[in-house]
C-alpha cells in the first residue's frame, strides 16, 4: 500500500494545492494532508483557523477518487524533533511530497524519501497572491476550487481578511 504525506499551510488552499493532490492522487492509495501551524488563524498570512481549512480542503476534495485524511499539524518551534511530531500525528507513511526546502531537509535526514512536485503556476496560485488580491479587491476565485470560494464566502472570510489587514486608528474600507 502507497501511503503519502502532503503538507500545507493552507491559506487559503488553491488550484496549486488540488493541481498537486490530483497527482498524488493517481500513484498514491491514500493520502495523508497535513495542515501545517494549525494553531495559527486571525492573522494577516494566516487568516483561517484549522477547521475551516479542512473544510475547505474535504470539499475541494470530495471526488479526488483516493481515500485521504486531513490532519491538523500544530507547530513546535524545535526542527529536530518536528518529523517525529508530525508522525505522531499522522498514520504511517512512505513517501512525502513537499516543496518547501526545510521540509525536504528534515524529512531527508530521517530518512524518509521525499518528491518535490513542480508548482502549478506560482506566481498567482499562492496563499499570499491571494490574499493580496482579497485586500485589493481584484479578482481572486479563478484561483482556488470553486468549493474554497464557497467556503471562504461561508466563513465570511473576504472580510476577516480585510478587518485583520487593518492596523490600529487606521479608518480605510477595503471594500
Amino acid at each position: 500500500m502507497s501511503r503519502i504525506f502532503y503538507i500545507g499551510r493552507f491559506q487559503p488552499y488553491h488550484n496549486g494545492h488540488q493541481h498537486i493532490l490530483e497527482d498524488i492522487a493517481q500513484n498514491a492509495d491514500e493520502i495523508i494532508i497535513g495542515i501545517g501551524s494549525a494553531q495559527l488563524s486571525h492573522e494577516a498570512d494566516n487568516p483561517f483557523t484549522a477547521g475551516e481549512r479542512i473544510l475547505m480542503i474535504t470539499r475541494a476534495l470530495h471526488d479526488i477518487g483516493c481515500p485521504f485524511y486531513v490532519i491538523p499539524i500544530e507547530d513546535i518551534r524545535r526542527n529536530a524533533l518536528w518529523v517525529a511530531h508530525v508522525r505522531s500525528m499522522a498514520p504511517p507513511f512512505d513517501l512525502v511530497y513537499s516543496g518547501n526546502p526545510l521540509v525536504v531537509r528534515l524529512f531527508e535526514e530521517e530518512g524518509i524519501p521525499v518528491e518535490s512536485p513542480a508548482m502549478y503556476e506560482r506566481e498567482s496560485h499562492s496563499g499570499t497572491e491571494i490574499r493580496r488580491r482579497i485586500l485589493a479587491g481584484e479578482p481572486w476565485e479563478p484561483l482556488v476550487p470553486r468549493a474554497v470560494e464557497h467556503v471562504i464566502r461561508e466563513i465570511d472570510g473576504i472580510e476577516r481578511i480585510r478587518q485583520i489587514a487593518r492596523s490600529d486608528g487606521d479608518s480605510r474600507d477595503f471594500s
